[in-house]
């Protein structure tokens, strides 16, 4: 961590990952913008979230075995190439249905990108500055995914709701150079040459089918058609797990559920990272349709959460590694659960200060518990050739929750609408409230089921690939008495 390049791997992981991160939330203060240019009802709106979400959620893991497989830095730069093609397609849309389309590559190209933005942390620090660098990575990346509204908001007002696709651009440009010189090359030395492509196209048809049905099923009445792919949606997601128990090289290894502690962080994450996923859709939007706040004023509403994962992240994740991660990730979500639950309190009449920052600032508190100590603890579960699997299902873990939240939600409070046209102001509440009930049953799962530290695998053997051009082979152990 003391290190130069260590700083430039962390800089190189956050920037390329945060690119990714941002474009999850980025566009949330750009949706009543583009309901207005393209005459966009709600469900075109979840669309161009759950399009992104879907491509990205679906990909995520297999994006981690290419990277395992080929070399993670090489996937890495394939994926920011990728995101800057797609986000320069998204910025020249001419259409709703274009831009649904360009960011589905969009989230195609992220999959590529989170994973190994964290894989290669893991590979690349000594094991006693690995929790410290994740602790580091994870505030940064959730400072891009809470700063995201107010940039946005600001390029909205500014120039155009086009402008929160194409900032990409220059980020990409700097940080392909410095991934190249800076960050080493890393791989699984025994990984087998295949890729389970059927599994990841079961896994993106389910959920897609799913999606699709959960989305326009409400709007349109349930038509046969939809409630048929709802079930084809399910029976396909039923036989992604049968073929991955079956699958000699399976796209998930689904024995590293076997550890109670990686699934029970898994758990945590599908809750909280649903409940954010739904505050970070509808709040700004609310603000904005139902409280007349301007692009840029909806956005910096959440800058306390982006000021205080800034600032406490990387001590939360330091205080985890001390005492273990149970407490935090059990009191972290039911803060997240808190400063949910007060954004009911936004409504017509209420000013900033009354209602919205009261409750920024409780889940940005709750956040910075929670993110640093959840993403170490996943990868303390297995060993350094399974990083980029781990962090891969757990990211993915994360954007379907967002996924499934941001197309169940706004029906189950009431918000689902036809035609064009946005009203949140019916429901808002109540949607607040269903969030907060399932980020607070994050820490109650945490509580049960967060007990232990150590990996779940044997040491294994890695290659980590120096920037100079050596290889060197080392053990864990190794690795840890050379630094």
């Amino acid at each position: 961590m003391g290190t130069p390049q260590g700083r430039w791997v962390i800089l190189a992981a956050v920037l390329g990952s945060g690119v990714a991160f941002l474009d999850g939330s980025v566009v949330n203060a750009a949706l009543p913008a583009i309901a207005a240019d393209f005459g966009a009802g709600l469900a075109d709106l979840q669309w161009v979230l759950t399009g992104y979400l879907l491509a990205l959620g679906s990909f995520l893991v297999i994006g981690g075995s290419l990277g395992d497989l080929f070399g993670r830095r090489k996937m890495f730069l394939i994926g920011l190439v990728g995101f800057g093609v797609a986000s320069l397609l998204c910025g020249i849309a001419p259409s709703v249905e274009f831009l649904i389309g360009a960011r589905i590559l969009q989230g195609a190209a992220g999959a590529l990108l989170v994973p190994e933005s964290l894989a290669i942390i893991s590979s690349s620090f000594a094991l006693d500055d690995r929790a410290r660098a994740i602790g580091a990575w994870s505030g940064l990346a959730g400072v891009a995914t809470a700063f995201g509204p107010f940039l946005g908001g600001w390029l909205i007002d500014s120039v155009s709701w086009r402008l929160v696709f194409l900032i990409n651009l220059p980020i990409i440009a700097i940080t392909v150079p410095m991934a190249l010189r800076h960050v080493p090359e890393s791989r699984d030395v025994h990984a087998t040459r295949h890729v389970d492509v059927r599994g990841a196209v079961v896994l993106a048809f389910g959920l897609g089918s799913l999606v699709f049905a959960l989305i326009e099923g409400p709007a349109g009445g349930w038509s046969v058609g939809e409630v048929v792919l709802a079930i084809l949606g399910v029976g396909a997601l039923g036989l992604f797990v049968w073929l991955e128990l079956r699958t000699e090289h399976p796209m998930v290894p689904l024995r590293i559920f076997r550890s109670q502690q990686f699934s029970g962080a898994n758990a945590v994450t599908f809750v909280v990272y649903g409940a954010l996923s739904s505050v970070m859709f509808l709040l700004v939007v609310h603000l904005q349709t139902d409280l007349g706040y301007d692009a840029l004023a909806a956005g910096a509403s959440l800058i306390p959460v982006t000021v205080i994962m800034l600032v406490f992240s990387p001590r939360a994740g330091a205080l985890a590694q001390r005492i273990g991660p149970r407490l935090p990730m059990t009191l972290g979500p039911l803060v997240v659960a808190a400063g949910t639950a007060l954004f009911a309190r936004v409504e017509p009449g209420k000013t900033y200060w009354e209602a919205a920052f009261p409750a920024a600032v409780v889940l940005g508190a709750g956040l910075a518990l929670t993110v640093a100590p959840l993403t170490a603890t996943v990868l303390a579960a297995v060993d350094d050739d399974h990083a980029g699997v781990a962090s891969a299902v757990n990211n993915a873990v994360a954007r379907i929750a967002g996924l499934l939240a941001i197309a169940v939600l706004p029906a189950a409070a009431g918000l689902a609408s036809t035609g064009a046209g946005l009203d949140l102001d019916e429901g808002f509440a109540r949607a607040m409230l269903i969030s907060a009930v399932l980020a607070a049953a994050g820490g109650v799962i945490a509580f049960v089921t967060i007990r232990r530290t150590e990996p779940v695998f044997t040491p294994a053997r890695t290659v980590v690939q120096q920037p100079c051009g050596d290889p060197c082979l080392r053990s864990r152990d190794e690795q840890r008495r050379a630094a």
